[in-house]
């Protein structure tokens, strides 16, 4: 038997083998652990999107449970949808709606821009309007809170937006805006159905309507002025709340109210009038905020009464304040327009309005002012005339007046008793020169309430002003001088200038001496021209543009007066003439010097005891 032997190569085979074994044991990546860790990883992606999903689905319940809880069969109302804002526009708006609170969220008057020249927005997050009311189980709820599904439909050329907040499928309130084609006017209506059980009668229904009023021109402190809320009421009255700080009222038969944002308007025009209404207007002007963005805060409230179904019409108007366009909807609303009370405003009106349009509808603008200031001046150039003579009279009389006052100096009422009775015998009278001035004022208040209101001005370039209804800044201070302003406008300075002759010209004319005690009128009528100048450096370069023509006018008058038609020297001698008439007693002057002898009287009896 054959014996075996050991084989070397044998042995080396299996060490080798062991060792690819050994090596390829601790190479291999660990297959079990790997697909554990990825198993568990996808279980736990699994796990976290099977919670994310419960998460929104209790969220979604939480949050209708909380509604129902909170607002019980109305929770429909306050469920959020998905629904977008809607675009709406016609020639003259565009108009953005919210379907949460059917708000007006954005409101754009496309054929206008402000003083930046960007777009002119009267809504832009800046209104809310709001019916509240009381539930049958004594809940209030606001309208704005509601969530509203819009739709859009045309009728006989008009588009309508639609928007319903529904309690169920019977129950709902609708908010419903009609845009005409080519109107500032929008018809609004708020009506609901089958909410006759769900809201409770006894308890007072109300409508709020708030707006803050943007900033439109450069001047906001001119602007400010004719930012005003204005309301019509009873039998064609109006009442208008402080522009200058807050203010509130409360009025009855309202017919419309109106947030005037100077020449631009909110009008809001009941179908059938308010019965009560409160008012409330905040100014929110800061003269130290530059680029201020909001100029006053509106707020009106008002009760409403219904059987349980909500049933309110009404008419929005949101466009120019300008006569002929208000007027032409035959509602009133032109009133809203602050021509100025009484006989101003009826001259404004019935006169300069008219007047102004004719001549600006072929004259440039600046022109038109120019031309209707020369056609007053020239109907006014009578009582000029008067007022003229009335001075020259008491100018060629000053000699006596002095006399008369150097020799009764101690004695005040003997002095007024000669100097009455001389005028008297000359036949003139100190107040002939009062009574001219005064039947002016009428058309000179109306023509200052006048040019600030004037919508065709706004915008409208003339020399180096580039809008008339505003200030003509000719140079830029970089600060601000308190009373006066931040700018320097040559309008104000020229008008101040022609006041300053002017009254040069009719200081020397006046023939009353200076009364101890009494303040100095010439000093008080050389300071008119400096208050002109810091009055009106923020005012409209139109109405400076008036008044100085108007006083350039005035002095062209005066001087061709005085050397082409009167001549003192024929005065003086007529008031010689007169003096030797016999005078018949009677009259003011009369009952006045015979007041002066019995006052004169009591003072000797009074003196001799």
């Amino acid at each position: 038997m054959e014996q075996k032997k050991f084989d070397p190569w044998q042995f080396v085979g299996f060490f080798l083998i062991a060792l690819i074994l050994t090596w390829m044991l601790y190479n291999q990546p660990p297959v079990d652990e790997a697909t554990n860790e990825t198993v568990t990883q996808t279980e736990s992606s699994v796990n976290e999107t099977s919670e994310a999903s419960a998460s929104v689905v209790l969220s979604d319940s939480l949050q209708s449970q909380q509604l129902q809880a909170t607002f019980g069969s109305f929770a429909n109302l306050f469920q959020s949808n998905s629904y977008a804002e809607v675009s709406l526009e016609n020639e003259k708006l565009a108009l953005v709606f919210a379907p949460k609170g059917a708000q007006i969220l954005s409101l754009r008057l496309k054929e206008f821009s402000n003083y930046k020249e960007e777009p002119l927005y009267l809504i832009k997050e800046n209104q809310s309007f709001n019916y509240s009311f009381t539930t049958t189980d004594g809940r209030v709820l606001n309208s704005s809170d509601f969530y509203f599904t819009p739709k859009i439909t045309e009728r006989s050329g008009n588009q309508i937006v639609t928007l319903t907040a529904a309690v169920s499928a019977s129950q709902y309130i609708v908010f419903e805006y009609q845009i005409n084609a080519d109107n500032y006017m929008i018809d609004f209506s708020i009506r609901s159905e089958g909410m006759r059980r769900l809201i409770n009668t006894n308890e007072q229904q109300q409508i709020t309507w708030d707006l803050k009023a943007f900033r439109n021109s450069r001047s906001i402190e001119y602007e400010n002025r004719y930012h005003l809320l204005t309301y019509g009421f009873e039998d064609d009255k109006i009442d208008y709340l402080s522009g200058a700080s807050e203010d509130e009222e409360e009025d009855k038969d309202v017919h419309w109210i109106s947030y005037k944002q100077h020449f631009f308007n909110s009008i809001l025009i009941p179908s059938k009038a308010f019965e009560t209404v409160n008012f409330t207007s905040e100014s929110l002007v800061d003269s130290d905020i530059i680029d201020q963005e909001f100029t006053k805060v509106y707020q009106t409230k008002i009760p409403v009464v219904s059987d349980g179904e909500i049933n309110q019409k009404f008419k929005w108007y949101f466009g120019p304040t300008e006569y002929d366009t208000l007027a032409q909807y035959e509602l009133g609303l032109e009133d809203s327009i602050d021509f100025g009370w009484g006989i101003f405003g009826w001259i404004n009106k019935y006169i300069f309005t008219p007047t102004f349009n004719f001549l600006s509808s072929f004259l440039p603008y600046g022109i038109a002012i120019i031309v209707m200031t020369i056609l007053v001046r020239l109907v006014m150039s009578p009582v000029t005339y008067k007022s003229y003579v009335s001075q020259i009279k008491m100018k060629v009389l000053k000699p006596e007046v002095d006399e008369i006052s150097a020799k009764h100096k101690d004695d005040s009422v003997k002095r007024q008793q000669e100097t009455m009775a001389l005028y008297s015998k000359a036949g003139a009278n100190p107040m002939s020169g009062c009574l001219p001035a005064l039947i002016q004022l009428p058309v000179f208040y109306a023509l200052f309430s006048f040019f600030p209101v004037a919508f065709a001005l706004r915008q409208k370039s003339f020399l180096w002003a580039d809008d008339l209804s505003s200030y003509d800044s000719v140079y830029d201070l970089g600060f601000n001088i308190p009373f006066y302003g931040d700018h320097i406008s040559l309008f104000p300075i020229l008008a101040s200038i022609a006041i300053f002759f002017y009254t040069m010209m009719t200081a020397g004319q006046q023939a009353a001496p200076q009364q101890p005690g009494m303040p100095n009128m010439k000093v008080i009528m050389y300071l008119m021209p400096l208050m002109m100048l810091f009055f009106f450096n923020n005012y409209a370069s139109g109405l400076s543009l008036y008044y100085f023509v108007s006083n350039v006018l005035t002095i062209v008058l005066m001087l061709v007066i005085k050397h082409f038609i009167v001549d003192d020297a024929k005065i003086l001698t007529q008031l010689e003439e007169n003096k030797k008439k016999p005078k018949k007693k009677g009259g003011f002057s009369a009952r006045l010097q015979q007041a002066m002898e019995q006052a004169e009287q009591q003072k000797k009896m009074k003196g001799k005891k």
